[in-house]
């Protein structure tokens, strides 16, 4: 708009066909009874668009019957070029105006033009412009001018479509695989959050989540499918699908690895993804901890010190079919607070993860002694736990940060 107007013509719009917007099939049409074009943005003049926007406002649909300029331009995909506005036009823009004296400035019009925006073959929308009495009309070279600026908005236009689709794709699935904002099962309080890297349009390979288990047990995993992008989340959701499915099951939690990784082996995408998958019981004082090639959770304990968890076994990847996991059980007898975290945290190639390990669990302790923590024990747990993403680290921006904080309270005989 600013290209066109005021140096090219005196005022120009953009229209949209509503399907296209709505992501819809657009088919070209010999002879359309009418077309519903939303207006994308408009320019009279040097006016600020807000100026406009209670008589024209950008995101207005519109109906254009049969036998207007823009129903034409779509049908035949040529460029419209006539000596004044059409009387449709005219008496819609008379009675949007409610007497506006700048409706008639707009509507005296000695030259008026209508351009098809195309892609691939079909026209999706187009770019209407007009010049006043006082100006040349315009000429085929103005034609061609506008034309070659259409087909550059066009691309431009399809461009930012495909990137938001991709967008709201990658929310809509994040979205899904989230547990809720705040969960607790019989003595574990839950706060959780994740970081993703970049902009977060690129979906990542982390998941977490938070499962009751039969005899009021509670579940919670952190995994991570190698990569980003599209197989990497489709391999995320099936990893934690079964996982969920598997927590329903009363079975060991290193049986429910060993199916885990049986499953990954034949899930395209999904070898060498990594989980810790802890199983906290309050009745009988256990936190039950499998690891599969995943970082080491972190235990801070009621002496106040927090310390990467020694694992009976690291374990290796998922999806590589070696069936071999071991349990760590730790006795609780006083609360302690578990922390499962991505790699994300704590990777990074320029320092060795054993010191990154290390630097989070301080972060951790620095975050639990913070001065006027939140009173509400849910609320501080959050705090924790946003403080701990955003911490700063050598590894920070490069992966998914995925955390999960778990408040273990073993119940009083």
């Amino acid at each position: 708009m600013h290209a066109l107007t005021p140096g090219f013509c005196d005022a120009a719009s953009v229209y949209l066909l509503e399907r296209w917007v709505r992501e819809e099939n657009v088919y070209p049409a010999a002879d359309p009874p009418q077309i519903e074009a939303r207006r994308l943005a408009l320019r009279v003049g040097t006016d600020a668009a807000e100026s406009w926007e209670g008589l024209l406002p950008a995101g207005e649909v519109i109906v254009f019957p049969r036998g207007t300029p823009y129903a034409r331009a779509l049908a035949d995909g040529h460029t419209q070029l006539l000596d004044a506005v059409d009387t449709h036009t005219s008496e819609r823009l008379i009675a949007s105006g409610r007497g506006d004296a700048r409706i008639d400035d707009l509507l005296h019009t000695a030259s008026f033009l209508v351009v098809p925006l195309h892609l691939r073959g079909t026209a999706v929308g187009f770019v209407a412009c007009t010049r006043g009495p006082d100006r040349d009309p315009f000429r085929p070279g103005d034609v061609v001018a506008v034309e070659w600026l259409a087909a550059r908005a066009a691309i431009a236009l399809d461009n930012a479509r495909r990137y938001e689709r991709e967008r709201r794709t990658a929310l809509a699935i994040r979205g899904s695989l989230l547990p809720g904002s705040s969960q607790e099962v019989e003595g574990c309080r839950i706060a959780h959050g994740c970081l993703p890297a970049g902009q977060g349009n690129i979906i990542g390979g982390d998941w977490f989540d938070v499962l009751k288990r039969p005899g009021d047990r509670a579940g919670l995993v952190v995994g991570d499918a190698m990569g980003h992008g599209p197989e990497s989340a489709v391999a995320m959701i099936q990893l934690r699908t079964a996982v969920r499915t598997l927590a329903g099951l009363d079975i060991p939690a290193a049986d429910l690895v060993r199916r885990l990784d049986a499953l990954a082996s034949e899930t395209p995408g999904a070898s060498f993804a990594t989980c810790i998958y802890a199983e906290w019981d309050a009745r009988a004082r256990t936190c039950t901890l499998v690891g599969a090639g995943h970082p080491p959770p972190l235990l801070r304990g009621p002496d106040g010190r927090t310390g990467p968890v020694a694992l009976s076994s690291p374990g290796l990847p998922l999806g590589l079919g070696t069936g071999s996991y071991e349990a760590t059980v730790l006795t609780l007898d006083e609360p302690a607070l578990l922390v499962l975290y991505s790699d994300g945290l704590v990777e990074s190639r320029g320092m060795d993860i054993d010191q990154e390990i290390n630097r989070l669990a301080r972060a951790l302790d620095a975050a639990a002694l913070e001065p006027g923590a939140v009173a509400d024990e849910q609320n501080r747990l959050r705090s924790m736990c946003q403080r701990l993403l955003h911490s700063p680290s050598t590894a920070a921006g490069a992966d998914d940060r995925t955390l999960l904080l778990a408040e273990l309270t073993p119940k009083k005989e």
